[in-house]
């Protein structure tokens, strides 16, 4: 049997998923990205396939939204295992991609965790968070196909990209700090300050000092300073020409943002939902 998927699934893991889901339900055949969404060649006992149908509705990862589904039947070919295969590009390119989602709780936890070797990484991502629209250079949705070919991954991280065990089997930007991208820190003239974890550690203390800094995404630019600077605020709504309109202020976590505003329950599941999205709240 032949499934074609369209919808958001493609970056948010789907293809892991079916893997495992295939091999837990004793299927074999494969998987595929292609242009319109994911292709899944099944073979396997009636009984299984009727269960693997249902749970991949009912148990799909967080992020993934199925926005149709086609089947066909076909010849069996005898497949003797299930693999994840190399994308197809032919076709009209159709896939719907999700835009960036922000760090989830277990990528979180390892960003804080001084034993772990993806400690304070700013570009920490799996396969339920991190850049997708932003990197993507081309479809299908595939690591080659986006700004992140240029950094060839590590054995740690190949390990994991090639675990079916692992949150981030098949994470197309997987990286950390021995193989992906890290950060430098320029001068407005554009003289080098400092690279990787020095830089962190100078922009805390340039933002302590009331300095407004330009922080490049991979989205775009974010310009911040301290909130709780009257002279670096002003300093900025000069420079931006923006005299009385509200600057978005971020908060470390949900807690500190309930000291200086009241937020409704919706408010907060909002705030604390995988876009992160700016919120307007009422202030305290």
């Amino acid at each position: 049997m032949v499934i074609h998927l369209t919808g958001a699934v493609q970056g948010v893991g789907f293809r892991p998923f079916v893997y495992n889901l295939a091999v837990r339900h004793n299927l074999k055949g494969y998987v595929i990205n292609d242009s319109q969404g994911v292709v899944i060649d099944i073979e396997g006992d009636e009984k299984n396939i009727n269960q693997f149908l249902i749970a991949l509705h009912t148990q799909k990862p967080p992020l993934a939204h199925i926005f149709s589904q086609e089947m066909e039947e076909k010849n069996i070919a005898g497949y003797k295992t299930f693999e994840i295969r190399k994308s197809k590009e032919k076709g009209k390119k159709e896939v719907f991609i999700l835009p960036d989602v922000s760090t989830c709780e277990e990528c979180f936890k390892e960003l804080t965790d001084p034993e772990n070797r993806r400690y304070r990484y700013p570009f920490i991502n799996c396969t339920n968070c991190g850049p997708r629209f932003s990197i993507i250079e081309k479809l299908p949705y595939d690591r080659p196909n986006t700004t992140m070919k240029k950094f060839k991954m590590c054995p740690e991280c190949e390990r994991e990209y090639n675990n079916p065990e692992d949150r981030r089997f098949h994470a197309q930007p997987n990286a950390c700090p021995v193989c992906g991208p890290h950060i430098t820190l320029y001068t407005s003239d554009k003289k080098l300050v400092a690279e990787r974890e020095e830089a962190l550690k100078e922009t805390v203390e340039l933002l302590k000092k009331g300095k407004i800094l330009a922080i490049k995404g991979v989205g775009g630019f974010h310009l911040v300073c301290d909130a709780t600077s009257d002279f670096a605020i002003e300093t900025l709504r000069e420079r931006k020409r923006r005299g009385e309109k509200p600057f978005a202020v971020m908060f470390k976590d949900i807690q500190q943002i309930k000291e200086y505003a009241e937020i409704t329950d919706f408010e907060e599941a909002v705030i604390l939902s995988p876009e992160k999205p700016i919120v307007i709240v009422k202030k305290n």
